[in-house]
């Protein structure tokens, strides 16, 4: 029965990982976004060309 139970806990443990990390996957993907439009503005600004 023991051993039951730690597997459940595990595999509950695994989908919470997956769940976390894709949560933080879509965050991460604004903050680059973020900082790529940060970045051209500067260029903008600092008038330097590619």
């Amino acid at each position: 029965m023991g051993n039951i139970l730690y597997i459940v806990a595990v595999i509950l443990l695994i989908a919470w990982l997956i769940g976390f990390v894709g949560y933080n996957v879509g965050g991460m993907i604004h903050i680059l976004l973020v900082i790529a439009v940060i970045a051209v503005i500067f260029r903008l600004i600092s008038g330097r060309r590619i």
